[in-house]
């Protein structure tokens, strides 16, 4: 009997009717004293677990590895790079050791054009140039010194390959001097290929309209606590200036605009069927027939074998699932006998309770974990959706701090629900769509096209990147969102 399958594979052995079963992911190796090609060689399966894969779009994929082949061809860095789009609606890029730099779909999602898209690019090129990836390193490991700590101390291996992957997202924030030396050679590289300087500082500005936008339909602060690229790169109210000054003392250079267009049509936005939906704080998944809620101030991350949820003061909740054979296997059938004979096998747990979410079988039990920065409270929940298939929540709390958070870790756990037809039906993709404006078109024109909901225009506006009153112009390409 294996477990710990991702939720995608669950995903098809539903649609399939299939009994499917697959290896754990290994355990995060100690990734310090190794060098930068393979520690990046490591985590990469990791990064790509966490945040949906790679999007399956080979057309897209090929036009972002050219373009950072371009740029990495400015520095003096003989090595491979891998350069991939990851599956996220999370607006965030980021590069690890070795040459491994990613972007979201995304983040592609808000440029205006080719140059805005190798100014990021860029950037996390020059993170790698600049080994800043191994430097944060020596304070914490890509993998998370909290996820290392629980299962070190807990004994369980399971435990520990859950906690790991999931540690992957919480990747460390760089210094203010790392952004800036960041910056400087992304722009250097912009300018070298033949992209404008200032596209960095234009698509900085539009990212942070972004982050405001978000906060207006969170109701609370853009960014905080989320997965975002400003959770990773410091955002500071003189980093466009900055940007800015760099480039003009280079040379303007070329911003296309049809090949970016060309390669966004039709692109997915905001979530993929295939790793469920995020609504505000909660996650669905039509495909698997599930919902829950987060609590108020979590943050989701939507992966394709789990979702993370980080929250206030240091709480957090890792949720994924498990199938088994059929049910047939000892104690799957009993939530509580799994939890503490396969799942946390080893680990000093205590109040173990068995309990019903929504008519489904579920249990729970404490334990705790210990890292660098001291002891971790973990609460475990186990429910049985059906005869072969477990979900499982690893809800994370400060030590000493689990009192604060608990009543907040129940109720998430017991929202847990099973989606109707019709619920699971309303889950669909959204996708961007390329148009270009004729005579008489107009800003409210196009948002009619677009879902109706809050903030609609603010979102146009910031994916085509008008400031606020600004008409569109007859023959310019624009980007919608349908579906």
């Amino acid at each position: 009997m294996q477990s710990s399958s991702p939720l995608r594979r669950i995903a098809a052995a539903a649609l399939a009717v299939l009994l499917l079963t697959s290896a754990c992911a290994p355990a995060s190796a100690q990734l310090l004293g190794g060098s930068e090609e393979s520690i990046g060689a490591q985590e990469h399966p990791k990064i790509l677990a966490q945040y949906g894969g790679a999007y399956p779009d080979q057309r897209l994929q090929a036009y972002i590895t050219g373009i950072g082949n371009r740029l990495a061809a400015q520095t003096d860095r003989s090595g491979p790079w891998t350069f991939t789009v990851l599956d996220s609606d999370v607006v965030n890029a980021f590069a690890l050791p070795g040459g491994y730099v990613y972007i979201t779909r995304g983040l592609l999602a808000l440029a205006k054009d080719e140059a805005e898209v190798a100014s990021v690019l860029g950037h996390e090129i020059g993170h790698v140039i600049a080994h800043h990836g191994q430097e944060r390193q020596t304070n914490q490991t890509i993998a998370g010194l909290l996820a290392a700590g629980i299962g070190l101390v807990l004994g369980s291996p399971e435990l520990a390959q859950i906690a790991n992957i999931g540690g992957t997202a919480l990747l460390a924030r760089y210094s203010r001097g790392q952004e800036t030396e960041a910056d400087r050679l992304g722009i250097e590289y912009l300018h070298r290929a033949g992209y404008d300087p200032f596209a960095m500082a234009t698509f900085l500005e539009t990212m942070r309209r972004d982050t405001q936008y978000t906060g207006l339909r969170s109701g609370k602060g853009a960014g905080e606590g989320g997965f975002d690229f400003f959770a990773t790169h410091p955002q500071t109210a003189s980093r466009v200036d900055e940007a800015a000054a760099i480039a003009r003392e280079l040379p303007r250079g070329a911003r296309p605009v049809a090949p970016y267009m060309a390669a966004m049509d039709g692109v997915i936005y905001g979530d993929s069927p295939e790793n469920g939906f995020v609504r505000g704080r909660t996650f669905a998944h039509p495909q698997l027939g599930i919902a829950f809620d987060v609590p108020q101030g979590f943050s989701l991350l939507n992966g394709a074998e789990q979702v993370i949820a980080k929250g206030p003061n240091g709480g957090a909740l890792v949720f994924d699932g498990a199938v088994f054979d059929g049910g047939k296997a000892p104690g799957v059938r009993d939530p509580a006998a799994y939890l503490s004979g396969t799942w946390a096998q080893g680990a000093p747990l205590r109040d173990l309770q068995s309990f019903t979410v929504n008519g489904m079988p579920a249990a729970t039990a404490l334990t705790q974990g210990k890292t660098d920065a001291g002891a971790v409270d973990v609460r475990l929940v186990a429910i049985r959706a059906d005869s072969g298939t477990l979900y499982r929540f690893t809800f994370l709390a400060p030590g000493g701090a689990l009192s604060r958070f608990d009543s907040d870790f129940r109720q998430t756990a017991i929202s847990f629900r099973r989606l109707t037809q019709q619920e699971a039906a309303s889950y669909q993709p959204r996708r961007i769509r390329v148009q270009t404006a004729r005579p008489g078109d107009s800003v409210e024109s196009f948002v009619r096209q677009m879902p109706r909901e809050p903030y609609a225009e603010e979102l146009f506006r910031i994916i085509n990147d008008l400031p606020p009153g600004t008409p569109i112009q007859p023959g310019r390409p624009v980007k919608i969102i349908t579906g």
